[in-house]
């Protein structure tokens, strides 16, 4: 449904993002995930044909949308949009702003149209309203049901959630995949948080410099990261250091690993072994101890920050009944399943 082939974009002899390539089937959610600045909404702004690249070319349901010397216009791509801050139309009720883009069918098809995106967002009884009349999570669905009621082939999502406090982001980023798995959308989201790229997304680019440094399933971006940015990227962690004992077998502070020696390394190469906050689990029966040095509570979880002998620090989940003070030392195990080592 969506096919980008090595596209380049650049401002002022500035490369915005360069040899960009990835591609998405009927109904898959792909989303660009990277700090600000990285080039992921002028990507987006290039499928949706606001800007023009330089290299490549874009391809949306098997046609040719955009090349180095073409560009289709925005209005013929059959694509849909939400942006940013929602771009609803403030003199236009509800039911007027969602079928804004319904043109060429009759008043009542039209009718009826609105009737089941309203039905879907859940906002069958807000038809008549204003947009300065609803909240943020309801401006956000009428955004939704305005871009998906023409059935385009293609739906782009620009940092949605960024205007929404943390508890509303987190349940209608779960709402909106389901809304779009059940339309069969096909859809591209743009965010700098993760929790949302996860919760939305089947595929993940975490986009740097211009570049995407992976492109992979949310599983497999936080337990097999390509490198070193995407593991200090995604989720929380800790690079340990350590050292190539044997072909399978790495050395750290905590004990000994099973991991594959990384491709540029040999024995007695020195590496660093990413360890999360799950990998260590609180024991009081092991031998291994490490000083509590800062802790955040979560609810059923304290997250704590503890330093190891030789001053290293790192990350550990716990249950929240255990209640440690800073300075206290508590026992902890590594139990690791995904070892993943970097050369240092």
């Amino acid at each position: 449904m969506l096919r980008l082939a090595g596209i380049s974009h650049s401002y002022q002899r500035t490369d915005t993002f360069s040899d960009l390539s990835f591609t998405l089937g009927r109904g898959q959610i792909g989303c660009l995930l990277g700090p600000s600045g990285c080039g992921k909404t002028t990507a987006l702004r290039c499928i949706a044909g606001f800007e023009s690249i330089s290299a490549g070319a874009i391809h949306v349901n098997g046609r040719l949308v955009s090349n180095h010397d073409f560009s289709m216009p925005a209005e013929q791509r059959h694509i849909g949009m939400v942006f940013q801050d929602y771009a609803l139309f403030p003199h236009l009720d509800v039911r007027r702003n969602v079928a804004f883009g319904l043109r060429g069918l009759d008043r009542d098809a039209s009718r009826r149209r609105v009737d089941e995106m309203l039905e879907v967002v859940g906002l069958q009884t807000l038809g008549k309203a204003y947009p300065h009349e609803l909240s943020g999570g309801q401006q956000q669905r009428v955004a939704l049901a305005r871009a998906l009621a023409p059935q385009p082939d293609l739906l782009l999502l620009d940092e949605p959630f960024s205007n929404l406090d943390v508890e509303l982001r987190e349940r209608l980023s779960v709402e909106v995949r389901a809304i779009l798995k059940q339309q069969n959308t096909t859809a591209v989201l743009v965010t700098h948080d993760q929790h949302e790229a996860f919760a939305i997304a089947d595929e993940i680019g975490i986009l740097h410099h211009g570049v995407i440094q992976q492109w992979d399933t949310p599983y497999k971006l936080y337990h097999e990261p390509a490198n070193r940015f995407v593991a200090d990227f995604i989720g929380e962690g800790v690079l340990v250091p350590g050292v190539v004992a044997a072909p399978d077998m790495i050395e750290i502070e905590l004990g000994a690993v099973p991991a594959r020696m990384p491709q540029d390394c040999c024995l007695g190469c020195t590496v660093d072994v990413l360890v999360r906050p799950d990998d260590l689990i609180h024991d009081d029966a092991s031998p291994l101890q490490a000083a509590v040095v800062s802790r955040a509570f979560r609810g059923a979880e304290f997250l704590y920050t503890l330093e190891l002998p030789s001053g290293t620090r790192v990350l550990s989940l716990v249950p929240s009944h255990h209640n440690h003070a800073l300075g206290e030392k508590i026992g902890i195990r590594l139990e690791i399943d995904h070892v993943v080592a970097f050369r240092r």
